[in-house]
């Protein structure tokens, strides 16, 4: 590959309340500092109160390239928009985006900024290797990385490079990103793959490289894996919802599933086949966890019969949900402060044009 100039290249970091990782965080993106030194580095902060801008503050300190910016409208989506919107120079023509609870291995920025460039795409889709140190993290991490998890999706933890429908964003093509408008600021989940759409309806293409690869953490508890992907499915049902889109079987499966179960429990006393649906799934869980058991060699293997069904359901239950209480113009839930400015956004960003938030 062509070595990328790092004067053009531009990285934002949505944060909030990320005070525990921001520094650890931004010192890796930093790597190595005598070429990232010409690479502006742009945080913004969604109005932190842990402690996150103290740090960030010192930061700047320490490393000159590093800028702050305030994200009123609080969400990634809004945060990406209002970087290129304010930031971008002339010269800038890759966006990096980044995550502020992430470390990345040493010359991250550049090699996606290379990759992206090497290639006739418009976005550039990394791989995550799901990870964690608790016994349930573990399991979990292992589900997600499975395709019983993951659904297949090829970003997770998938090993095999090539064009795809939808991946972890990791670079744009700054011209491709205006070209479309950027992110639907209404968006708090599922913004990437609405985005995704929008990019493949205009004729630009997604390269995922699985030899660029992110570590991330699961969530530590099944009650906050569970909200996860209860959002997960809300987000998914929105852009099948705005786009009118047929949502492919394994989406499906979920919300199948759920509606099954929840048809099944008054059915019951009529007819105790309609309880098979449970029976099967309960089976499916079991065995899940006997697997993980087997494979992992640890006892905590058994926690990932419960991961998959708090991912399942809980997913099913969110695309239910905002399929059937949603409406074009519903947004997630905000502080009150900010639902009209989202709005007001979001009405823009529709229209066409990136804008600031």
């Amino acid at each position: 590959m062509t070595p990328a100039d790092p004067a053009r290249i531009l990285v934002a970091v949505p944060a909030l309340n990320e005070a525990a990782h921001i520094e650890a965080c931004i010192a890796s993106l930093m790597a190595p500092e005598a070429e990232m030194a010409r690479v502006r580095i742009v945080v913004v902060d969604g109005g932190s109160t842990d402690g996150t801008q103290a740090r960030l503050r010192a930061l700047r300190d320490r490393f000159p390239n590093l800028t702050v910016i305030d994200n009123p409208l609080r969400l990634q989506s809004a945060a990406l928009n209002r970087v290129v919107a304010t930031c971008a120079a002339p010269a800038n023509d890759i966006l990096v985006r980044c995550d502020a609870h992430s470390v990345y291995p040493r010359r991250y920025v550049l090699d996606v900024a290379e990759s992206l460039l090497a290639r006739d795409a418009a976005v550039l889709a990394t791989c995550m290797d799901a990870g964690g140190t608790s016994g349930f993290q573990r399991a979990a991490a292992w589900l997600a990385d499975a395709r019983i998890g993951s659904g297949g999706a090829a970003h997770r933890g998938g090993r095999i490079s090539g064009y795809v429908d939808h991946g972890h964003h990791a670079g744009f093509r700054l011209d491709w990103f205006r070209r479309v408008g950027g992110y639907d600021a209404s968006f708090s989940h599922n913004e990437d793959a609405e985005l995704d759409h929008r990019i493949a309806l205009a004729g630009g293409r997604i390269w995922l490289d699985a030899g660029i690869r992110v570590a991330y953490s699961v969530r530590p508890t099944l009650a906050a894996l569970a909200r996860q992907y209860w959002t997960y499915g809300r987000g998914r049902a929105r852009t099948v919802r705005k786009h009118r889109l047929r949502p492919r079987l394994r989406q499906m499966l979920p919300p199948l599933l759920v509606a099954a179960l929840l048809l099944g429990l008054p059915l019951a006393p009529a007819t105790p086949l309609a309880l098979l649906p449970a029976a099967a799934y309960a089976a499916a869980v079991a065995m899940v966890s006997l697997i993980a058991l087997m494979r992992m060699r640890r006892f905590c293997g058994l926690w990932a019969g419960p991961a998959m069904a708090a991912m399942h359901l809980a997913w099913g239950v969110g695309f239910l949900v905002e399929t059937g209480f949603g409406h074009p113009g519903a947004l997630p839930d905000y502080p009150d402060a900010t639902v009209t400015a989202s709005r007001r956004h979001a009405a823009r960003s529709r229209g066409g044009r990136t804008v600031s938030g």
